[in-house]
């Protein structure tokens, strides 16, 4: 029996170009671009022959520049499912490029490394074909060279194929990733080639352990250097393919101090540089034990969350600045631990984690064998599951703060025993590619605890099933557990039903909304505080991922999937309101984005966030009140109030008289006031810990809407195209609070260098074009998102009107 798994520090894996003799460019502008097969109106457009010949006509294409979305441009569609987005991401895209080659390209070797396109990627250099891969979300290289018309112009034609049907969530379509040109001596470190470990870790000294494979000829001589990251000061070195470095008083990797290292390869053949590469790594040990999950030998509690990878109203195309955000909001409210359920990230997602001090588990796949749906990987994964495991796991080895692969999530295979062998085949593939890091999978199925698939996991992930810990650890009492992936709380921001109900199928209400009283659940799940429990009295459980993080586009759920679905996640009351309502509708299920973020799908909080930070940051003074307080059809009704808290102790007041002070018990992680009869004024929370004053909170039921209020997120952004700024709109009244349950149709402009390129409210049910530059607010809330222009300086001025408000205006620079 594996009584504990222990691994030591790994890289990151961003290199950087020498100057020497390796040459990285971006490949990302200059693009044309067009549709076939399956149309956004929902036409059908025949895909013409030749398209991939260098003399094809494109001259009528789009012109753009990639990260490229084509589904997120919408529209949305009542006819196309809710479970995907009602988006039209499905269909056939082809993107043409023409490029200039050097002379001094002779006698190299030229690849092109996409870091992710969606999906059934086929290229194509000057009319022949060079390769494919058809899994959307592997970053692979092509080798170019023998195609490449070497000083002359070169066309590059790309095919991808985006089949309906193929994915559970809004999975984007198009090159929504980096691409880049690589230029290489024909001896060269190979693709991913550089593996950072450090075996050995101690207050005063690190054993790095550098390996590096070179293509292209025998013999050749490999020298290593290490220096801080950010500095050129060498402070270790060492030579050969496998290289031990003494690193002296290491700068060790943590949460709190994420520091970094660099490593300098050069690979010399016959005296001569023939390549040179920076791999940036941390030193840090990590340790699973039946007792936990250990980060430089002490013990972390993973407190994570579930991420799907689309950005929102900027859909899937990636963006380093809205990824960032997504993690500071994370970090905000005690977010340490992220799962990229259920792919791997883009390359910048796990360079920011790095950087920000965030762990990591990377995912590999939804599906093996057995298919959920007809056209998902399933259909891929005997030719290619080994193809995207390896390259999954050799992107992505070097980075600290990855601390678990997982070879898949739910897998229809859990549910017989002949499964477990692929399940311990996928585990020695990984325990072979990267021994450092333990192998893992989100298990949901009850039998797969006892029939086999328990002991082909290094560390053991629940979905769903705190009330199995205590028996699995009985009968696994060495193996370490965490929850893969809990709760599914559902909620939509600013929304309040009654009556107040603890039945977590009766929370939904309003036009196709779930209540926030944090209370509601669909079958398979439970609202927060049950996994808080099991959690507390089982503390050898390391962690959680929660889903989700953020809401994300696609699986509204519990309004999924199709009418029959929808009726059955109802009580009977609940499904006879929406049989009419969907009567009304024609049968139409509107919602097209979910309800399971603890944050809404442009980075609002939703009340939830404030009850996993006061667990999660319980040194952080804070009291959080719910629900709203403009109730003006419920003078004289219980309107129940609940608090959340990082203290022990909350008085509660309405209108300046006390409501009673009341203390958590064991297991208690809101307090509530469920008899509150509403009056309208002034609630007031004093939240105290060991007896003193801790925190204040209050709301107050405010007056009519009177005007907008803009903010931004920074007053500074670069003018490099890519840098964003967020604008939040907020309705507010005369005395500048924001007005609840408001959904005033608000208008955007700009002036300067700067253009807005996605807007959105957090409302899973509108189908406005993110695209929009005029839409609602939804309860008091709008957000708008500008990029920077390319080259262009100056003040940046955004404005927001509205017929019935004041209008407001926010400025910033770009620079």
């Amino acid at each position: 029996m594996l009584k504990y798994f222990k691994f030591l520090t790994i890289s990151l894996t961003l290199t950087l170009s020498s100057a020497v003799a390796r040459e990285t460019v971006s490949f990302n502008d200059s693009w044309k671009f067009a549709r076939f097969g399956a149309m956004p109106d929902g036409t059908q457009q025949e895909e013409p022959a030749g398209m991939e010949k260098t003399g094809f006509n494109d001259s009528n294409w789009r012109s753009l520049s990639v990260p490229h979305d084509w589904g997120i441009e919408g529209p949305f569609r009542a006819d196309l499912p809710n479970q995907t987005g009602k988006l039209p991401w499905a269909g056939i895209g082809w993107y043409r490029k023409s490029f200039q080659s050097l002379e001094s390209d002779a006698g190299k070797k030229i690849f092109i490394d996409f870091d992710g396109s969606m999906s059934g990627t086929q290229v194509w250099l000057n009319g022949e074909y060079v390769g494919e891969w058809p899994y959307g979300y592997s970053s692979f290289r092509l080798d170019l060279t023998d195609k490449i018309k070497v000083g002359q112009e070169n066309t590059i034609a790309v095919r991808l194929d985006n089949k309906a049907n193929s994915s559970r969530w809004y999975p984007g379509g198009g090159i929504y990733r980096n691409v880049w040109l690589v230029k290489t001596d024909p001896v060269h470190i190979d693709h991913w080639g550089v593996f950072v470990t450090t075996p050995l870790v101690s207050a005063n000294e690190a054993t790095v352990k550098v390996v590096t494979d070179v293509v292209g000829a025998e013999g050749v001589e490999i020298k290593n250097e290490i220096m801080v990251d950010g500095s050129s000061d060498v402070v270790a070195s060492g030579t050969g393919k496998t290289c031990m470095i003494k690193v002296a008083a290491p700068r060790r990797w943590s949460l709190e101090t994420p520091n970094l290292y660099q490593v300098r390869t050069t690979v010399f053949k016959d005296g001569k540089i023939t390549d040179t590469k920076l791999t940036t790594f941390g030193i840090r040990t990590i340790e699973y034990t039946a007792d936990g999950f250990f980060l430089n030998g002490k013990k972390v509690r993973m407190n994570g969350v579930c991420m799907h990878h689309d950005l929102g109203p900027l859909g899937s195309a990636i963006n380093k600045r809205a990824m960032e955000r997504q993690i500071e909001i994370l970090k905000e409210f005690g977010v340490n631990a992220i799962r990229t359920a259920h792919n791997p990230a883009a390359p910048e997602y796990m360079d920011l984690c790095d950087r920000m001090g965030m762990l990591v588990q990377v995912e590999a796949f939804d599906v093996w064998q057995l298919k959920k749906i007809v056209n998902d990987y399933s259909t891929l994964f005997d030719e290619w599951h080994e193809r995207d495991l390896k390259a999954m796991i050799h992107r992505d080895r070097n980075h600290p703060s990855v601390v678990m692969w997982s070879t898949g999530n739910e897998m229809i295979e859990l549910r017989s025993a002949e499964g477990a062998a692929l399940s311990q085949y996928l585990r020695e593939m990984v325990n072979t590619e990267d021994p450092t890091r333990p192998c893992t999978f989100g298990n949901s199925r009850p039998e797969a605890a006892s029939n086999g698939f328990e002991k082909t996991a290094d560390v053991f992930g629940f979905n769903y099933k705190p009330h199995m810990y205590a028996e699995f650890r009985e009968a696994n009492p060495d193996l370490p557990l965490y929850g893969s992936e809990t709760a599914s709380t559902v909620s939509s921001r600013g929304e309040y039903f009654f009556p107040v109900l603890d039945d977590k199928f009766k929370g939904q209400g309003g036009y196709f909304q779930v209540s926030s009283y944090d209370l509601y659940a669909p079958n398979w799940a439970s609202r927060p505080d049950i996994e808080f429990e099991a959690q507390d009295k089982y503390p050898w459980v390391f962690g959680e991922f929660v889903w989700t993080g953020f809401d994300y586009i696609g699986e509204p759920t519990p309004y999924n999937k199709d009418k029959t679905n929808l009726l059955n996640f109802t009580d009977p009351e609940e499904r006879e309101r929406m049989k009419k309502q969907l009567e009304e509708m024609g049968g139409d299920i509107p919602p097209r984005s979910s309800y399971f973020g603890i944050v809404d799908l442009c980075g609002f909080p939703k009340d939830r966030f404030y009850l996993y930070q006061a667990r999660w940051r319980p040194e952080l003074p804070m009291v959080h009140i719910l629900p709203h307080w403009n109730w003006s059809e419920r003078v004289g009704e219980v309107t129940p109030v609940h608090v959340y808290t990082s203290g022990d102790e909350v008085e509660l007041f309405l209108n300046g008289k006390s409501l009673g002070r009341k203390t958590k018990g064991a297991f208690e992680y809101r307090l509530r006031w469920d008899d509150v009869i509403y009056q309208p004024g002034e609630l007031v929370a004093v939240a105290y810990k060991n007896g003193k004053v801790w925190a204040k909170d209050s709301v107050q039921t405010t007056g009519t809407a009177k005007s907008l209020a803009l903010s931004v997120d920074r007053k500074l952004i670069r003018n490099d195209g890519k840098d964003l700024a967020f604008i939040t709109v907020d309705v507010t009244d005369k005395r500048g609070r924001v007005v609840p349950r408001t959904h005033n149709s608000v208008k955007f402009s700009i002036k300067g260098p700067g253009e807005i390129i996605a807007t959105g409210n957090g409302d899973p049910t509108s189908h406005t074009s993110f695209l929009a530059l005029e839409r609602k607010v939804f309860n008091g809330k709008a957000l708008a998102i500008v990029r920077s222009l390319e080259g262009k300086k100056g003040r940046v001025t955004v404005t927001a009107e509205s017929e019935e408000l004041e209008s407001a205006e926010v400025s910033f620079m770009a620079k």
